[in-house]
């Protein structure tokens, strides 16, 4: 989805303006900071309600200024959106209705945003909670919570706290600072010209009964000082990050071990390591190193195949060591040679002890962090890509589930998604192939059917050709048959999940499989919401990130795609509408229980009158859902009842809703609309300015009066006539000339494959194919060029000059669905992979 606004905006003047190219690199990474200060109104649209949407977040620094600084957006917006969070606006809800307080930001951001302030509320909590188990601990001085105070990630709240965790040995600073040393070592650097080490010295006593227990003890305080003083860590960070720090990968000492010649069977440790041949003596800076080459390093260490060390250069040390002893831990005053001694000691403890390994993993949270949102975001724009195809509406549609020797199995689907028919053909190599063609020729003129949807599973290739032969050979004349290929991932999971049982009990789990894919055709919004996001085939390294990131992400734009595309809610399954922002399972059962009671909803306004569907749910959803006449007319005819005149059942039960009055039975053309339930008064005020009504709504003599309405007076102008916002009143003139059942999903087109292409040994170097690109990953693009097995584009074929001037802003610029043009570079047959050459984009 390029942009939530419909197609219609842009017969008028744009609100935002896209930024210049010249900020953006082709080989940026996709999450790059939002930049908002060249918004359209150009002013901070603050809320009124301030800042005590962070209340809750007591530290030493400001939230909302940490939070721009992690994301890039400016503070007034972070604000705005922190604020909209507290007061339970959804995503979709302030993407489409409340542009101007987010700056005009998309739905990533906005959740990038979101995801980061979640995140400082985490670093809130458990710092408070380590501090209070400190304090039950007795060990809580006010230097220690200041410490905790001022962390603003987890990994640094854990730094401060390892000494102190229970359950740990006792650290030796915090032994020898029982012992009585810590003033001697406050004395060393505050007033080393008075310090005598013998006067501490106590002959009976563990720890202090030597001079050298007594360094010993005071060195280790002054290290554990060192290691958690923030202007250090800060400095030497500085450093690391002005200096060359490498990443280097080897094979760990354990998959060595387990590949020598044993007893027993050992015989797959070898093929695991030669997975990561590229890893096993890899060497790459930190500042660039690939997302999927940390992603693929982080796998190879958690199965114990590879061994993985930051290396950090030398002469970083000696700085570090140099700067303390003259700047930061100088002593005030003269100091012995050999106070001297231990202070240079403790520093170079600090460093290795301490210091060192704390870089290092804040080097591995970072890289991993920021591939995870990576392979995170490549995830969700698959996904988006792939809900948003367009459906193929109009069509009796047969889906094919491929297979050899236990058939194809077959569904007939009406085109309302209706089952006609199912069943088995035996089309590869059976004694029932003659069968099987009167078996398809019965139901392809008794359907009327003309479109064949197969799955791209095993048999596909065979299946195709099959069809083809006897399109080319007429044999279904006098029909118009053609066919499509289509992702089959997933539907067989989904065909005995408690969901297909339920809609299709009594029927085979292969046959549901059919169904399915034929279905995805005809609605894939529809039908691949039923589907985890995680089995329809897209995205990479999906079990490497974290999976509660991972799933908020995909239920985010399963949402997202759900609520922009709009759900007519008379017909839309309780699957579906539970997808609608601001609506849940509960609350979809509710809407569903009202409609088998009152019948179909006549407007929006009648949503109030559901169980559970309070003001602030009504608000959130409202705009996303569709009232459409003809599916009431076609209803209400089918149960016999009045079209204009139909009583609500529930009239004796109507709720009152503050500020709304009670829901009227009259239908309301604006519910056909984007145009939200608050701005319908704007709306008409409109009409009225320009002479229309509603009436009128789509029709070719509104749009000329829009048009020339907005063209003289400019929406800057009407806005404030109307005393509204020009983001408002944008959403206003699209809904008003938005032809009706207007769907902001892309045009579909069929897989454009050669016919004499139908399997790897048919390819050649240098050969010049069609396909279409069926998943991306940080890597590459793989597409589907007719031989059973996608071949893959390396992202260093993906060159801006390739690709359409609207795609080269986008992080690989290849999403799934694309008809691509594409060069055959090399086919491996023994390893089964084919590399591609983009050539071009197909429009």
């Amino acid at each position: 989805m390029p942009h939530e606004c419909p197609s219609s905006s842009q017969h008028f003047p744009k609100v935002k303006k896209e930024e210049p190219d010249d900020s953006f690199t082709f080989d940026e990474p996709a999450q790059k900071k939002q930049r908002t200060t060249n918004a359209a109104q150009g002013r901070p649209i603050k809320l009124k309600s301030g800042n005590s949407c962070v209340e809750d977040i007591e530290m030493n620094w400001d939230p909302i200024q940490v939070l721009a600084e992690k994301t890039g957006v400016e503070q007034w917006v972070c604000a705005n959106i922190a604020q909209l969070f507290q007061e339970e606006n959804t995503i979709p809800f302030m993407v489409r209705y409340r542009k101007e307080l987010i700056n005009h930001m998309d739905a990533d951001a906005v959740r990038d945003v979101q995801l980061t302030l979640e995140e400082l509320r985490s670093v809130a909590k458990k710092s408070k909670s380590v501090s209070q188990t400190l304090k039950k601990e007795g060990v809580l001085t006010s230097e220690l919570e200041m410490a905790l105070k001022n962390c603003t990630t987890a990994g640094d709240i854990d730094h401060v706290y390892a000494p102190y965790k229970k359950g740990s040995k006792l650290s030796k600073a915090r032994r020898a600072k029982e012992l009585g040393l810590e003033p001697v070592a406050l004395a060393l650097l505050q007033a080393p010209q008075t310090l005598d080490l013998h006067s501490s010295i106590q002959p009976n006593t563990k720890g202090l009964s030597t001079l050298d227990e007594v360094t010993t003890g005071v060195q280790e305080i002054l290290t554990d000082m060192i290691a958690k003083d923030k202007e250090t860590l800060t400095h030497v960070q500085s450093w690391c990050d002005r200096s060359a720090v490498t990443i280097h990968s080897s094979v760990s000492k354990t998959a060595l071990k387990e590949q020598q010649p044993q007893q027993g069977n050992q015989k797959s440790k070898p093929k695991d390591i030669a997975k990561f041949s590229l890893y096993t003596d890899f060497t790459c800076d930190v500042q660039r190193i690939q997302h999927y080459q940390t992603l693929a390093i982080n796998r190879g260490e958690n199965l114990k195949i590879l061994t993985v060390k930051v290396n950090i250069p030398d002469w970083v040390k000696n700085d570090f060591c140099r700067w303390c002893i003259n700047v930061r831990w100088r002593p005030q005053g003269f100091a012995q040679p050999e106070l001297m001694t231990i202070l240079k000691n403790a520093i170079e403890d600090s460093y290795r002890r301490f210091i060192l390994p704390f870089l290092s993993r804040g080097y591995r949270t970072k890289l991993t962090a920021s591939a995870e949102k990576e392979s995170i975001a490549m995830f969700v724009r698959n996904l988006r890509q792939r809900l948003l195809m367009c459906p193929v509406r109009g069509r009796v549609i047969m889906g094919v589930d491929p297979g050899f020797h236990h058939g194809c199995k077959i569904a007939i689907l009406s085109p309302t998604s209706q089952i006609l028919h199912t069943d088995v053909a035996y089309l590869h190599g059976h004694a029932k192939h003659k069968e099987a063609e009167n078996l398809l020729t019965f139901y392809f003129f008794f359907n009327s059917c003309q479109t064949i949807v197969i799955g791209n599973g095993k048999a596909c290739r065979e299946t195709e050709a099959f069809f083809t032969d006897l399109i080319k050979q007429r044999f279904f004349k006098p029909l118009d048959v053609s066919y499509c290929i289509t992702d089959e991932a997933g539907a067989s999971i989904y065909s005995v999940s408690p969901e297909a049982v339920k809609e299709m009990p009594d029927m085979d789990p292969n046959l549901r499989s059919a169904v399915s894919i034929g279905r995805r055709v005809q609605d894939p919004l529809a039908e691949l919401i039923k589907i985890d996001p995680k089995h329809i085939g897209i995205g990479t390294y999906q079990h490497d990130v974290s999976q509660s990131l991972l799933r908020a992400a995909l239920d985010g734009v399963v949402q997202e795609c759900v609520s922009f595309v709009g759900v007519d809610i008379n017909i839309c399954s309780e699957t579906l509408m539970r997808h609608i922002a601001g609506l849940n399972a509960g609350r979809a059962r509710s809407i569903m229980e009202w409609k088998e009671k009152n019948g179909p909803f006549l407007n929006r306004e009648q949503l109030k009158l559901v169980k559970g569907l309070g003001p602030k749910s009504f608000q959130q959803c409202a705009g996303f859902i569709r009232i459409n006449p003809e599916t009431v007319r076609r209803r209400q005819l089918k149960s016999g009842t009045a079209y204009h005149n139909v009583p609500l059942k529930q009239t004796a039960e109507k709720k009152k809703v503050k500020g709304s009055g009670s829901a009227s039975n009259q239908f309301n053309p604006l519910d056909q609309t984007c145009i939200h339930p608050e701005s319908y008064s704007i709306a008409l005020r409109f009409l009225s300015q320009i002479g229309g009504s509603l009436d009128q709504m789509g029709s070719a003599v509104l749009r000329q009066s829009i048009e020339s309405s907005v063209k003289n007076r400019g929406l800057d102008v009407l806005d404030k006539s109307l005393d509204t916002t020009p983001e408002t009143l944008q959403l206003i003139v699209d809904g008003l000339t938005q032809p009706p059942g207007f769907d902001i999903r892309q045009d579909f087109e069929q897989a454009d494959f050669k016919r004499e292409i139908v399997s790897m040994n048919d390819l050649h170097d240098g050969m010049v194919l069609t396909g279409r690109v069926t998943n991306t990953a940080l890597f590459g693009a793989f597409v589907d060029i007719g031989v059973g097995r996608s071949g893959l584009i390396p992202k260093r074929f993906i060159t801006p000059d390739k690709l359409p001037v609207d795609q080269r802003r986008r992080s690989l610029a290849l999403g799934p669905g694309e008809r691509v043009e594409v060069r055959v570079m090399n086919v491996d047959l023994q390893r089964n992979r084919i590399t591609l050459d983009l050539i071009r984009v197909l429009r």
